[in-house]
């Protein structure tokens, strides 16, 4: 499929993903893990988009949510509630009498005060929440400081210093049932290292806690960050990583989740925009196309590489330049002082890697509309996701009734 087709029907920007990737991508996680008993919860932060849901789901996937919203996202696109697993930080009194009235499988618990008002939600309807105590390992997973989320100074899980305490109140309240352990250490990790150092201590505190409280813990929640190649990354197989945990938890008597996300949608997209303006100075040559960091942010967040291809490569020698957004502000850009073929305004370009934390973190700033997705299936392709209308952007808002 063109991608210059999908441009003239569709517009610019529009963020393209491939079916068969995408149904790969699952497969080869799920062939790599056969065997070892286990559930893969597709972490949906990193693409929430039904139909993309809704592929993983049919091949027999979870989903792991971290909101009220993503909850109703995921029974929207016909979830079995029984596969999925509830993470995040700040759960709301609202989020978790949802998720207990929706029957889900277990909320990963990020803290004392988090356990107490699931046991008091709980209480309330009358029912036991099936939990797992999300323990912080501190182990440095050797990726950008703002997503590793396994060291001691991190905001998630709780210290495993403090576990067996809290894994101990945990069995005393009368509304809760601990069903397992949790641990997610960060994402785009390429080592396995990491992994195995987290899962060594995991097991030490499985087997005190069936030793010591006959706690029956009958998961363990590895969590995902299995990372991807954007530029010269060379993150281990999913293969490869699952020989390591098959090794690692051999005799532990335990069904294990894996919630992988960019690994499975990071290189199934891209992010499709057109060239508006090449703007020359002195000592910079500016691309400028039509889509920003209010689409993808990740380059200005986090100050990630991700490669740019000209949809049809014009001849001569490469350009260096930055590829600008039209955002006001001057950390939108998509590349600094990169290496591109010759381009002219209305040229296409495909930023690529862009399945994972593209369109989920999209917004509406400068009151540019959110682009459309499209996805490609052999040689056909569908809008799942209409680009927004100018009306949608100010969808909501109301003018009071007293003078402004």
């Amino acid at each position: 499929m063109a991608l210059s087709e999908i441009a003239q029907k569709v517009g610019t920007p529009c963020y393209v993903y491939s079916h068969r990737t995408l149904e790969r991508h699952f497969n080869v996680f799920a062939q790599a893990l056969d065997g070892i008993p286990h559930l893969i919860c597709y972490s949906m932060k990193a693409n929430s988009n039904r139909s993309i849901l809704q592929i993983f789901l049919q091949r027999g996937g979870g989903l792991d949510i971290v909101s009220g919203g993503e909850l109703y996202r995921a029974m929207q696109a016909g979830a079995a509630p029984q596969k999925i697993v509830f993470s995040g930080v700040g759960k709301t009194e609202a989020e978790i009498a949802m998720a207990l009235q929706a029957d889900i499988l277990m909320f990963n618990v990020e803290s004392e005060g988090e356990l107490e008002r699931i046991q008091h939600v709980a209480s309330q309807q009358g029912i036991k929440a099936r939990v797992a105590l999300r323990v912080n390992p501190d182990i440095d997973p050797k990726t950008h400081p703002y997503i590793a989320t396994g060291l001691k100074k991190s905001k998630f899980g709780i210290a495993i210093n403090d576990a067996l305490r809290l894994f101990e109140k945990a069995k005393t309240l009368s509304h809760i049932a601990v069903h397992g352990v949790d641990c997610h250490i960060g994402s785009q990790i390429t080592e396995l290292d990491p992994f195995v150092d987290a899962l060594h201590k995991l097991k030490e505190l499985i087997h005190d806690l069936r030793s010591q409280y006959q706690l029956p813990i009958r998961y363990l929640d590895l969590g995902g960050g299995l990372g991807i190649p954007y530029q010269d990354e060379t993150p281990p197989h999913p293969d490869e990583y699952a020989a390591r945990i098959r090794e690692e938890t051999e005799g532990l008597d335990c069904t294990l989740i894996f919630e992988p996300g960019r690994v499975l949608v990071g290189n199934a997209g891209l992010l499709l925009t057109e060239v508006q303006y090449l703007k020359r100075h002195e000592e910079k040559t500016f691309v400028i196309v039509d889509s920003g960091m209010n689409h993808l942010i990740r380059p200005a967040l986090y100050q990630a590489w991700q490669a740019i291809q000209p949809v049809k490569k014009r001849a001569g020698q490469p350009w260096v330049v930055d590829v600008v957004g039209p955002i006001c502000e001057s950390g939108d850009f998509f590349a600094l002082d990169r290496e591109l073929s010759p381009v002219e305004p209305g040229d296409l370009l495909a930023v690529m890697s862009s399945g994972a934390y593209g369109y989920s973190m999209a917004s509406q700033y400068n009151s540019y509309p959110r682009p459309a997705e499209v996805l490609v299936k052999g040689a056909a392709f569908a809008v799942i996701r209409e680009r927004e209308s100018y009306s949608e952007l100010s969808r909501g808002e109301n003018t009071p009734l007293f003078d402004l």
